[in-house]
């Protein structure tokens, strides 16, 4: 029987990790630490308020220590548009067998199994994994309309489920479950892996206001057909050096202001710096620039 979403797991990056319950039928009854706290709260809110804040420490660090046991192989997929079917690799380096759920969204990571319209089909959805063992999962485009002169971005999900508690035990266990996101690149007809890694070099850099209104920004532009993803940048300038507060990913055709972590002043003409992008296999790849516009 293939399982319904057991939870919402995380609203953004790319890991997350929630205490949850899972449906009759697919692990085995569990009991669930947050699920006990909600049912509590309504019964004795003032008992519970002196201790919210241990709880949530004591959950922080608690995850902190856990690890996903599923590892997906790769941090992104490419399809070629060209390709019948492409596949992803998971492997369980856990010690317990794991029940994993996959799904693709179109960029909302609140959206659930099935409830997100996308041109693939993910086989099998659901499956088990044994420890020391790996599954295979097909991504397979069913040709319903995608754009044919630019990349289009999706994501994967892999909720990776604990196995169950034994009813024996007294105590009462917090259960976890694992959700990755990955992106994946739909690659048209006539795109390839060599347009990709020129069109890293070919972001177009110039100054911006910053955000917060103290001195400069990067703009960076993508006049290409591909997705860029920029890691990170530096500017050397005045025996100081400024870097970009996050990086992102730049859509085709589209532009992007990146935010520094200091007040960045006007640079003379013909000013370079150095940024870093992220391939095709998940490399970090550096690049030199000359900012295109210094006013």
């Amino acid at each position: 029987m293939a399982c319904a979403p057991v939870a919402a797991i995380s609203a953004g990056g790319t890991a997350g990790v929630a205490g949850m319950t899972v449906p009759h039928g697919c692990a085995g009854r569990r009991r669930s630490l947050p699920i006990a706290l909600h049912m509590m709260i309504p019964i004795l809110p003032s008992l519970l308020r002196p201790f919210s804040l241990c709880i949530c420490a004591a959950l922080v660090c608690f995850a902190q220590q856990a690890a996903a046991s599923v590892i997906v192989s790769g941090t992104r997929v490419i399809y070629p548009g060209g390709d019948r079917e492409v596949t992803v690799k998971l492997d369980n380096n856990g010690a317990q067998p794991a029940l994993v759920q996959t799904w693709l969204d179109d960029g909302d990571p609140r959206a659930r199994p099935g409830t997100t319209k996308v041109p693939f089909v993910l086989m099998p959805p659901v499956f088990r994994i044994d420890p020391g063992r790996g599954q295979t999962v097909r991504i397979v485009y069913t040709g319903d309309a995608l754009p044919q002169d630019r990349e289009s971005v999706f994501w994967l999900n892999v909720l990776d489920v604990p196995p169950g508690v034994d009813e024996t035990q007294s105590t009462t266990v917090l259960q976890l479950a694992f959700r990755s996101r990955i992106k994946l690149f739909f690659r048209p007809v006539g795109l390839n892996a060599n347009g990709a890694i020129a069109a890293a070099r070919q972001l177009k850099w110039s100054l911006a206001p910053a955000p917060d209104g103290k001195g400069h920004a990067l703009r960076a532009t993508n006049p290409t057909p591909y997705n860029v993803v920029v890691l990170s940048a530096r500017v050397v300038h005045g025996g100081r050096t400024f870097s970009l507060s996050d990086g992102a990913m730049i859509a085709p055709q589209a532009s992007h202001v990146f935010p520094l972590d200091a007040a960045l002043p006007a640079l003379p003409p013909g000013a370079t710096f150095d940024y870093a992008t992220i391939n095709d296999f998940g490399t970090g790849v550096e690049w030199r620039a000359v900012l295109d516009d210094t006013r």
